[in-house]
Order: C-alpha cells, then structure tokens, then sequence
C-alpha cells in the first residue's frame, strides 16, 4: 500500500526537508549554482515561492522539480493521473484548504492520511492537516498541475453551490414582492443567484461539457451536463430556484426575462477560469416550467486537424482529394452533436491559404479563423442561409461553406453554387453516406442536379475514447466478439477498457473520436441514382469501389484500442 511506503521514509525525510530547494536542484544537476542563487533572489523579490518560479520560467520542468523533491527527500512520487482517489480521503480536507496550499487527499485507512502536495517540505501545512483530520499525516510528491485538476474534479461545486443556494431561499420571497429590484440585482451579479450560476458554469468547464441542460421537474429542477456526448446529471436543486437562475441567463445572454412561454435564443461570452467561453442558449416552456440549455463553446480550446479527428488513412486520402476539387459539393452528415462542424471547420482550416477566397455562413459563427471571411445568420435583417448563400457568390469566393442546408432553398442554391465553379461545404442530417442522397431528393433536388453537382459525402459519428491513462487489456462479451466478427471476418482477443482514474473522473473515457465513412461520387454512382437505384444497391457499388462503412471504422479502431465494442454498438451498429 502506498500508505506504508510513505510512512516508512516520512521520518527518515524530516530532516531533509529543511534543506534548501536550490540546493536540491543544484546537487541534482539541474540547476547551477549562479542560477539557483538569482531564482532564489528574484523569487523572494516577487514574493513567489521557488518552485513556481523557477517552473514558470522554464528553468526546470515540473515533471522534474516534482521527481527530485522526490529522490532528495526519499518520498514517494504518485502520478495522479493513475491514481484513483478515494471519496473519504477528501471529504476529510476543505476544498478551499486544498487550494490554498496545492494539496490532494488521496486515500485513508481511518488512522493515516496520505495527501500528494506540491510543497512536502511545508511540516506546518502537515501538521495542520493533522490537527484538522485527527488522523496522521503521509506525504507523498505531486505534479501542481496534476494536483489542481484532481482538486478541480474532485471537489465538484455541489456544495459550495448547495451554501449559495441556501442563501437564495430566503430572497425569493423577496422577489415577489419587489420583481424589479430582483431584476437589478440579477443584471449587476449581487445575489447568490448569480454566484451559483458562475459555479456551475465553472463546473461544466472543467467537466470538459459540451451542453448544460436546466430542466424543471415536479420538485426539483435537474441539472445534467453532456461530457463527451453522454448526459450525466450532476446536481439536483431545489425547485423554488429555477426562476431566478433561468432568468440570470436570460439577462447574460439579453434574453426577455418576462417572456416564459415562448422559446428563445441568445448568446453569451464570458470568462470562467481564466478561460474565454462563448454559449449559445435556448429556452422553450415545458410541462413543469421554462427549461434551458446551454452549448458551451470553449474559445481556450484549440481546433483539431483532419488528421486528429480519427479518420482512417484511406477515408482522410479520400476526403482530402474531395478538398482538392476545383468545384462541387461536399456534404459532412451526422445527427446532432455528431462532431459535423469541427469536421467542416479542419477542412475550411486545410484550405485555408492566400491563393483562396474563403467565405461562410454560419448560424451562429463559433470559431473565428484568420483569412476566412464568415457571416453570422441574422433572420431579423433577412439573413437566412438562402439568402446569405445567393448574395455572397457576388462576393467572388472560391470556397463556400454554409453551416447547415436545412430546406430545399438552401440546396438548391448550394447546387448551383457548386456548378458554377465553386467549392462548397455544407452539413446534413442523414443516417449515413448514401441516405444524404436521399435526404437530397427529399428536399426537393432532381436526381440529375444532386448527381452533377455532388462529388463527395462524410458521413460520422463521435464515440468516446478509452482513457489513455487507465487502459487495461480486458476480455469482449460473447455479444461484442460476435458484433466485431460480422464487421471484420476475424476473432476478437483482448480488447482496451478504461479502468477509472483521477483524469477521466472515473469514467474510463476521456475524449472522443470520430468514425466516418467517405463516399466519392464516381460515374457508377450516378448512374445509379439518375436510374433510382435504392439505398441498398448503391451502398453495395460504394463499397465496391473502396468506401470503408461507418460500422467496419469502428470495429478498425477497437481493434487499435481507440474505442470499445460497446460504444460502437452504442453510436453506430444500428446503421446498415
């Protein structure tokens, strides 16, 4: 156990730990002597301690700064990324004490207490950890940043949102009384209300979510936060709330607070931890009251390439040759939250040069790019997608990419954009690869335009990634070996399962990647759309020519240990 480990070298460490962190990084090698001595000196001038600054400046990694504390004191490092923590060890510290000092509970027995810190030598820290948890007190060596997320994961808002909460319930009797002053406070941040919307905004970040939903039931309002295209609800609050955390949004994102049966839309940017967010809300009335979500646009968070995305190198060769047509259209297909516009924005990012004119329409635009020329749908100044399409093949552009063809307008001149010299790019809602051609002739698009101005469809999902961090060889189910078998004709040995770990939060996932199929319109492929051929026939001729299905590129990255069966099953089996 790792507690004796720590136990056995906490005394022998005593007196080391009053050995100066200079010399530490000297006699290890990392540091010289003149360098340690103007850290040391520049440190204490700003009033930093050491090891912040030296790490800050880049004269010592973390990693390494944490690994010689370990080897000079003789205490043990722990990786918390591998580690899982126990709820009982951390109920035992305060977050806030945990902040303060860059310290993380880990486990406890009932009479010792192992905490990873980013400062072991600190024994007034330790021996308040004593007195605060009656328990004694094992040190161990931690990375700051790992220790800040296991803070920020396992000290959850919950409870400091419980206390803001409970502060509110008093003043809603208040805002019966006196609406308008609610109002007020609600728009300068002056109540609990709003403090308790800042947290769980805090939380859905750090939570890496995607979707915030405040939904109203009977007694309570429930709040689920969707984390790598899975709802998982985190909280429940008391039902009295609801109003005045719905309408605290509202004001953010300059909503009608007063309209509640009709739905509404906005947007907001602001800040959460030092990181720029952007989120797009909408309301609509419901059976217990008004519900909300929020999409949470993390502006922090760097776009991917096509290459990162998960596409197998025979579908990225295929969609990157679709990229390189001088004119056509492009069609990115998938239900909602399916990753569509991350994978038209890496291919607006992969054309993206001098010798191009890059225009978008986009409802709303949320990313911004440098060099590419985008337009916000804007329906009351008669912005729609049609519109916005007709008018911007004025503007002499050679890539086109509207957000979403939504009716048979917007096809139609997405059509004839594409035949008129122009490279479009555009998403759809269709099940796969072949039923976007469907889809086209649903919407009112002749077989003959559909087949002369389409060159290409991707069609995706997004499946959670096993967590690299805690992966472990695990033996399929009778039901995943058969699945995998159907796809790839081979047997199924081990397959890569997430155990749980500090970093996914215990999920065993943490991330997702994409599966795609790429269908390439080639002469055999229209022919057998201008004959209406069914869905059937021309999936088999795409394959045929080369097109790798949705279900077989899933079943290509378990066999990688990318994904498991399960999630497959989950995302994508249902496709035919």
């Amino acid at each position: 156990m790792r507690q004796a480990a720590a136990k056995d070298t906490c005394m022998e460490a005593t007196a080391t730990l009053r050995k100066r962190l200079g010399h530490m990084l000297v006699e290890a090698g990392l540091l010289s002597e003149a360098d340690a001595q103007q850290a040391a000196q520049e440190a204490a001038q700003a009033g930093r301690k050491l090891g912040e600054y030296i790490v800050e400046r880049g004269l010592v990694t973390a990693d390494a700064l944490a690994m010689t504390l370990s080897q000079q004191l003789g205490i043990a490092f722990l990786d918390l990324l591998r580690v899982n923590i126990q709820p009982e060890a951390t109920r035992l510290v305060p977050p806030e004490f945990c902040r303060d000092h860059l310290l993380i509970p880990v486990e406890t027995d009932g009479r010792a207490l192992l905490v990873v810190m980013a400062d072991p030598g600190n024994m007034r820290i330790i021996e308040e950890l004593r007195s605060m948890t009656g328990q004694e007190v094992n040190a161990a060596v931690g990375i700051p940043d790992e220790i800040r997320r296991a803070i920020n994961i396992q000290y959850r808002v919950s409870s400091e949102i419980e206390r803001e909460v409970g502060l509110a319930m008093p003043l809603q009797h208040e805002k019966q009384v006196q609406p308008e002053k609610q109002d007020l406070d609600l728009q300068l941040g002056q109540t609990p209300i709003v403090r308790t919307a800042d947290l769980l905004l805090a939380q859905a970040v750090r939570d890496r979510a995607s979707d915030i939903h405040l939904e109203p039931e009977t007694d309570s309002l429930r709040v689920r936060l969707r984390i790598d295209g899975v709802l998982h609800e985190a909280m429940r609050l008391p039902k009295d709330i609801h109003p005045a955390l719905v309408s605290r949004f509202k004001v953010m994102a300059g909503m009608n607070i007063a309209e509640r049966r009709r739905p509404q839309d906005g947007q907001i940017s602001t800040e959460v931890e030092g990181k720029r967010i952007d989120l797009r809300a909408a309301t609509s009335d419901s059976a217990h009251g008004e519900m909300m979500v929020l999409r949470v646009l993390d502006k922090s968070v760097s776009l991917m390439s096509l290459r990162e995305l998960g596409f197998s190198p025979v579908a990225l060769e295929r969609h990157i040759r679709l990229l390189k047509s001088p004119f056509g259209m492009v069609l990115v297909s998938g239900p909602t939250g399916s990753g569509k516009t991350t994978t038209l924005y890496a291919s607006v990012n992969q054309l993206n040069d001098a010798e191009r004119k890059i225009i978008t329409i986009e409802d709303p635009v949320e990313y911004q790019f440098d060099g590419i020329n985008q337009i916000q749908v804007n329906e009351k100044a008669e912005i729609t997608f049609a519109t916005g399409l007709r008018s911007l093949m004025r503007l002499d552009p050679d890539v086109i990419l509207v957000g979403e063809v939504r009716d048979g307008e917007t096809a139609r001149i997405a059509c004839q954009a594409a035949l008129t010299g122009h490279l479009v790019l555009s998403s759809i809602h269709a099940n796969d690869a072949v039923g976007v051609l469907l889809r086209l002739t649903d919407l009112g698009i002749e077989p003959f335009l559909a087949a002369s101005s389409l060159i290409g469809v991707v069609a995706q999902r997004m499946v959670r990634r096993v967590c690299a961090y805690c992966a472990a060889d695990a033996q399929p189910s009778v039901e995943e070996q058969a699945m995998y078998e159907a796809d790839l004709a081979e047997p199924l040995g081990t397959i890569k399962r997430g155990a749980g770990c500090n970093l996914c939060a215990g999920t065993g996932f943490l991330g997702r990647v994409g599966v795609y199929e790429v269908l390439s319109l080639n002469d055999d492929i229209r022919r057998l759309l201008l004959a209406g051929a069914s869905a059937k026939i021309i999936r088999e001729q795409a394959i045929a020519d080369g097109m790798v299905p949705m279900r077989r590129d899933g079943m290509l990255k378990v066999k990688h240990g990318l994904v498991t069966p399960a999630e497959i099953l989950r995302s994508v089996y249902s496709i035919n």
